[in-house]
């Protein structure tokens, strides 16, 4: 029997699907977070999942983005052999209209992060479409959907290697992942695609994904296929590295590892991982042609109350009078609480900046002895000051910290994850500073902040120069005035640790 899905359902039940998403984290991941949160040994790691559930159920309790970074939207549609779609549109384009709705909504704007003309003009889009889509043709007489939003910062640290048939899955993985950094804002899953071709074992990483937290009922059945034993030993092994929440160090890096695979050719072997998020965001629906398919809302009794911990080592930072020579006192992974005026900019602020300096012009903001946070915030809605506003990852802005360093004043950085070894260097030999946030805590980070303007560079929308007025920002110092890094320094602490007093990771 054909069923009928009307175009107007299958909008509704994306732009749905999406809102929801974006302040509801899925109930399994919650629980895992937590679970590892309560174990942790190392307080900074601790701290940062204390700072990702706190975030969690702040966003599920306002309605607001879990992470500043919404995401780019991909959609996996099986479509029943026996299902007509009644409309004018094509499905892309319901899709697409779903996705314009629900970033478009006024009671919980969300970032639009699409960018078109890629390698050119680099437009925003305004909407965040186009969606990246999927279609199956499958027997049956519904429409089966699944939607993800994943942000940019852990789809920039997927991986893909064509190996020979006989090397070592195992092995490439544990070699990729420190590769990786903590730019995908770890605790969170890894998804890894076997087989097929390139591109299918990329989107087989993917779909994977999608799967439930579930490595504990894998552990108490025991593995039954390659795959599963696969998982088993990759998420012994991935932990046993040390890396920790946000790559500070410690037991937990990864909360379940999903593997699909796919036959493939002989001569192949395929391989791909892409990491979730500190954000993870996905759901899943069924249009049968009756009306559309919302989304149900989770018992927030389900989300635990976690607290802080007060700690008497926590420094506080006035950016309003700080010079540089306070900052021979922060030591990597000291807590800091920072008040008074922060800098916002990032990649398309550090580029005009740096273009500036170059020509000789005059910049529009005074850096000296300031702190630059790298951040692009959703924009406020209702009495918000800002939307939510965490970190972005501060790699990308690696070839500018140099130039910016010596040429404008500026003291110090705020972001997410590790620096490179350039930035390293050049933070050395201006005895500056670099903070991170907490990547995933996007709106408790921005109840910190109590006002906002804008000083530069309008045209860039979220990328522009921003001035926020702070109250005690949680932040960690990742790399000291002598140029020491927390995030080489903790995981080899953590992994050492593990390894020799068989700590569970």
């Amino acid at each position: 029997m054909t069923t009928i899905v009307r175009q107007q359902d299958l909008i509704d039940s994306v732009a749905d699907a999406l809102q929801f998403i974006s302040y509801y984290h899925p109930k399994d991941f919650i629980q895992a977070v937590h679970e590892a949160y309560l174990k942790e040994a190392n307080p900074a790691a601790k701290d940062a999942m204390a700072q990702i559930l706190i975030n969690s159920r702040m966003c599920a309790e306002g309605k607001r983005p879990i992470c500043q970074d919404t995401g780019i939207v991909t959609a996996f549609v099986n479509i029943g052999m026996d299902v007509k779609v009644e409309g004018d549109m094509s499905l892309d384009d319901m899709i697409n209209e779903g996705v314009r709705r629900a970033y478009n909504h006024p009671d919980n704007v969300l970032r639009a992060s699409i960018l078109a003309d890629p390698d050119g003009a680099r437009k925003n889009t305004g909407d965040n479409t186009p969606a990246v889509i999927h279609y199956k043709v499958v027997p049956g007489n519904k429409i089966d959907i699944h939607v993800a939003a994943k942000g940019g910062g852990s789809e920039a640290k997927s991986k893909f290697a064509m190996l020979n048939p006989s090397d070592n899955v195992v092995e490439w993985v544990l070699n990729m992942v420190p590769q990786m950094g903590a730019g995908w804002c770890p605790p969170g899953m890894l998804g890894i695609g076997i087989g097929g071709t390139a591109e299918k074992a990329m989107l087989l990483a993917k779909e994977a994904l999608l799967d439930p937290i579930d490595i504990h009922e894998l552990r108490e059945k025991g593995a039954e296929n390659r795959a599963e034993e696969l998982r088993l030993e990759l998420m012994e092994k991935v932990n046993a590295l040390g890396i920790g929440a946000q790559g500070l160090g410690g037991l937990t890096t990864v909360l379940d590892v999903k593997i699909k695979d796919y036959p493939t050719h002989a001569a192949n072997k395929a391989i791909a991982i892409i990491p979730n998020c500190a954000a993870t965001r996905h759901a899943h629906f069924t249009l049968d042609g009756s009306g559309p398919a919302l989304q149900t809302p989770p018992n927030l009794d389900d989300w635990p109350e976690v607290t802080r911990e007060a700690s008497d080592s926590v420094k506080r930072i006035n950016l309003d009078t700080i010079t540089k020579d306070e900052l021979v006192d922060l030591k990597p992974g000291d807590t800091v609480l920072l008040s008074g005026k922060l800098l916002t900019g990032r990649d398309a602020a550090h580029k005009r900046l740096v273009d500036m300096i170059e020509k000789g012009e005059e910049l529009p903001v005074d850096f000296t002895n300031r702190f630059i946070y790298y951040v692009g915030p959703v924009d406020p809605v209702r009495d918000e000051v800002v939307g939510p506003a965490g970190p972005t990852t501060a790699t990308r802005m690696d070839k500018f910290t140099r130039t910016v360093l010596e040429k404008t004043g500026l003291i110090g950085m705020v972001g997410k994850s590790e620096r490179g070894p350039a930035a390293i260097e050049a933070i050395k030999d201006n005895k500056a500073v670099y903070l991170m946030a907490v990547g995933g805590a996007a709106y408790l980070v921005s109840k910190a902040i109590v006002g906002s303007k804008t000083l530069a560079f309008a045209d860039l929308g979220m990328e522009a120069i921003y001035e926020f007025e702070v109250k005690d920002m949680p932040v960690t110092v990742a790399v000291d005035t002598t140029g020491e890094s927390v995030h080489q320094t903790g995981p080899k602490v953590w992994a050492e640790k593990i390894r020799t007093q068989n700590i569970e990771g």
